[in-house]
């Protein structure tokens, strides 16, 4: 599976609604590679949320909703791992989703699924604090 940063045609990239950097030069993947646009969704608790009860909703009741949005290809939650090497970072949480193009995500959130899902994020996030974007990602080392 190829992301974004590894498309190596410009047609590649324009069919599935990616705009390029110009003058940035791609590194071939193999054929059978295929681009999947990624959003990533950098996720910070309300302040009256403990950690685990973040954790916990986000595993038990956020996860199944989004598994159920439409043209959703691969989803991941990550969430920070005690390291006595390191503070904290300032997140509670990364999230990871896969679509097809840019028009499948669009067309997902407009679902009755992608709505649900969209309006349950306030229940537990911070919205002030919590950022999201289509990323162009980039594999360096496969």
């Amino acid at each position: 599976m190829a992301y974004a940063g590894d498309l190596k045609s410009p047609d590649a990239q324009a069919s599935c609604g990616f705009d390029p950097h110009p003058g940035y030069q791609r590194i071939p993947q193999l054929p059978e590679a295929r681009f999947m646009l990624k959003f990533v969704v950098v996720a910070r608790r309300k302040p009256d949320w403990s950690h685990e009860k973040f954790r916990d909703y986000f595993v038990r009741v956020h996860g199944p909703m989004a598994q159920k949005i439409p043209g959703l290809r691969r989803y991941k939650q990550n969430f920070p791992a005690p390291d006595p090497n390191r503070e904290p970072p300032d997140w509670d949480g990364v999230i990871e989703l896969y679509f097809d193009s840019k028009a499948t995500m669009e067309a997902a959130w407009e679902t009755p699924e992608g709505r649900a899902a969209t309006a349950d994020v306030e229940v537990f996030a911070d919205l002030s604090r919590t950022s999201w974007s289509v990323v162009d990602e980039i594999t360096v080392i496969a």
